[in-house]
């Protein structure tokens, strides 16, 4: 029998722990609020701010420091910072569980991001090591992994909760992470790793320099900041927006939460497709649908009438994610030095923060001046304002 590519060994095992880690990561989402009330007598007023800033912190801190792993990942391998994140963020997590006040939880939060990197390590170490015509397909499988864990997550986590407690949690939450740094240290092997030499560890603009075309890696980056802004623009207003749509009456936190995950149950099932599509007949051309697409799509959302609609848009939106994130990483990843993977994913990945930081903050300001379906005529001109960098930067630099 042949001998299974270490490759795919790394894929397999990688699969399963950026699952497991996305579930971990998106399982205290939904009680954060409520615990952090439990660690102090706050007001209304108080209890919003609190929880605006805990929720922050993470990536606050970790658009700060992702440059900085990806550095000394290029320098020591990728696998000591898968192995750094996920027993940094177990230990962190179970601390979480016994925070006595906010201060402390905050401070745990910050730390997160600071041991942050799991999945863009993980997703890192498949792309340098995966064949390139295969590329796309392997970061498809892995974003469907992480999706999945995603969409998990919050229901897990508030079944966790109710069953045993906030705390309680926590503490499984950090026990899965320890599980990914177990399955890490074992199963992913990382044998052919080459460090990058001093002289081509410099300043970001000195790594520019490497790159055959510096400008579609920034690029590429950009897409990644405003797709992500975009996308996050609408979580603060969504179940809003439900409730406006069924004018106060019904089941309206259950539905919030059904139109919040369709766009990640539609990523699931078509990242790995879109991903081998691309591998075909051009990444770049997945994403250029993928941001028409998603202009359409934002603009329709604007004049749905009711939640059948809304729900229908937001489906369809998750298929043009498939068609954006992993296809970015795909594209960075066969434009880039192997050597200098690593730094590359770790600014995909700041870009990502800087998105989910700015990108709410976007969609709560004009929501409030505007009303909420201006959020996706806004996040619309946005995507288009992206399309147009993605034709004069991206387009005109693929060989």
């Amino acid at each position: 029998m042949q001998k299974q590519p270490v490759w795919k060994r790394n894929l397999q095992v990688s699969t399963v722990s950026v699952f497991l880690a996305g579930i971990a990561f998106s399982e205290v989402t939904p009680f954060l609020s409520l615990y952090i009330d439990t660690l102090g007598k706050f007001s209304h007023q108080q209890l919003s701010f609190w929880s605006g800033i805990v929720f922050s912190a993470v990536f606050v801190v970790a658009a700060l420091v992702s440059p900085i792993w990806g550095k000394l990942a290029d320098k020591k391998g990728r696998k000591p910072m898968i192995l750094r994140a996920s027993l940094g963020m177990a230990i962190v997590f179970t601390c979480m569980g016994l925070a006595q006040n906010v201060w402390q939880l905050l401070f745990l939060r910050g730390m997160q991001g600071v041991f942050a990197g799991f999945v863009s390590n993980s997703n890192a170490l498949i792309a340098s090591e995966t064949p390139k015509n295969k590329s796309g397909k392997a970061l498809g499988i892995m974003i469907s992994a992480q999706t999945g864990g995603q969409l998990l997550g919050p229901f897990a986590g508030g079944a966790l909760s109710q069953a045993f407690s906030y705390r309680v949690t926590f503490f499984i939450t950090g026990a899965l992470l320890f599980t990914c740094f177990i399955l890490s240290v074992f199963f992913i092997h990382e044998d052919d790793f080459v460090p990058v030499e001093s002289k081509q560890r410099g300043s970001f603009k000195d790594t520019m320099k490497q790159f055959k075309s510096g400008q579609l890696i920034l690029g590429l980056l950009l897409t990644t900041l405003i797709i992500q802004a975009a996308n996050n623009s609408i979580n603060p207003i969504v179940s809003l927006y439900v409730r406006s749509l069924m004018h106060d009456s019904g089941q309206v936190v259950f539905v919030s939460g059904v139109i919040a995950a369709l766009p990640g149950i539609a990523t699931v099932a078509a990242a790995s497709y879109f991903g081998g599509l691309g591998d075909r007949i051009g990444t770049h051309k997945i994403i250029l649908g993928g941001l028409i697409g998603s202009i359409i799509l934002f603009f329709l959302t604007a004049f749905v009438r009711n939640t059948v609609e809304l729900g229908v848009c937001r489906f369809l939106v998750g298929f043009t994610d498939a068609c954006l994130f992993p296809q970015v990483q795909t594209m960075l990843t066969k434009h880039s030095p192997k050597e200098l993977t690593s730094r590359v994913f770790s600014w995909n990945q700041s870009a990502m923060y800087v998105g989910n930081i700015f990108g709410p903050l976007l969609g709560s300001t004009v929501s409030a001046h505007f009303g909420y379906s201006a959020v996706f005529l806004v996040t619309s001109g946005i995507v288009v304002i992206n399309l147009l960098l993605y034709r004069t930067n991206i387009l005109k630099n693929i060989a």
